[in-house]
């Protein structure tokens, strides 16, 4: 895990609002079927030379809350392209956690060893609940960055 400034930059791709209780189910999970929406969309795939982000934003309190998420690619100015949702990355303080390893499964663990280290008595940062993301730099290599006060 490493303590880097993130600047700003302008994202697009596809919405949806939901929380990790709904994510639990298969019946009202909405995160898997956005991916399998970006993939499908030929406009946001044929930016694949590019990092693809997994964004959560707009939280409504903390993990236990409503969120947007958002999944996507860097662009270079923000738009406004129907039906794609323009985002900002908010710059500021992350606390970087990475791994490599057969994607979901990889990026799930890695979620648990984040909200393992931030629920440890000791843990030394606050998360900010602004602007959390996913960076996919391969098929194998995920980085997960979490927004800190």
């Amino acid at each position: 895990m490493d303590l880097v400034y993130i600047d700003a930059r302008p994202l697009l791709g596809l919405s949806c609002r939901t929380n990790n209780r709904a994510e639990m189910s298969v019946d009202s999970a909405k995160i898997g079927g956005l991916w399998q929406a970006f993939f499908e969309s030929s406009q946001l795939t044929a930016m694949l030379n590019s990092p693809m982000y997994g964004v959560y934003y707009d939280y409504a309190s903390d993990m236990n809350g409503e969120f947007s998420v958002l999944v996507g690619k860097a662009i270079d100015a923000p738009v406004d392209t129907n039906p794609f949702t323009p985002l900002e990355l908010e710059a500021g303080k992350y606390l970087k956690f990475t791994a490599q390893g057969e994607m979901p499964q990889c990026v799930i663990d890695l979620w648990g060893r984040v909200w393992g280290y931030f629920s440890a008595t000791d843990c030394p940062y606050q998360r900010r609940y602004q602007t959390d993301f996913e960076l996919y730099l391969g098929a194998t290599d995920v980085e997960i960055y979490i927004g800190i006060l």
